[in-house]
């Protein structure tokens, strides 16, 4: 019995010597093709909030104030889930809302319809309605919304609002 107590502790003391490291991770490449894209902290969750952007109206935007798109060429089905098809090129154009850990929604967006994905490089990508979220390398600042009813990397782009519906100019 008391080699069966001695394993257990031994093991319990060899887990928690395998933690992750605290270094700063406020950066991650997201599969963007080496570009770095802008992150939470390690263990924050980046926050999704409304905000009136020129005739759009109120659409979904970072938390600097920059204008979230939605990529009809990401794929989903009624049995599964939505995946991105942003990856390399399109990343650099398009970077995704990246965060580390459940995201959040404030000021018109709804808590209950942001969630995460998680991308081939294991990055977990912000979702609202299902659909992922990115922003656009086009808007300079914040309130601008350059990317909507944008055709590249063979489909649409398209602003969000807080309902989930694809706004058009």
């Amino acid at each position: 019995m008391r080699t069966i107590y001695a394993l257990c502790l031994i093991g319990a003391i060899a887990i928690a010597g395998c933690g992750s490291s605290s270094g700063d991770s406020s950066s991650a490449s997201g599969g963007s093709g080496g570009k770095q894209v802008s992150v939470a902290e390690e263990g924050a969750a980046t926050v999704v909030s409304a905000k009136k952007v020129g005739d759009l109206g109120m659409v979904l935007v970072d938390p600097e104030g920059r204008t979230l798109y939605g990529f009809q060429n990401d794929k989903h089905s009624l049995y599964s889930a939505f995946s991105s098809a942003c990856y390399g090129p399109c990343a650099e154009d398009w970077p995704p809302l990246l965060t580390n850990g459940e995201p959040q929604a404030e000021k018109g967006a709804f808590p209950t319809k942001t969630s995460t994905l998680e991308r081939k490089d294991g990055t977990l990508q912000v979702t609202y309605y299902g659909h992922p979220l990115y922003t656009y390398a086009g808007d300079k600042k914040s309130g601008e919304a350059n990317g909507n009813d944008v055709k590249a990397f063979g489909g649409e782009w398209y602003a969000l609002d807080p309902g989930g519906i694809e706004l058009e100019d």
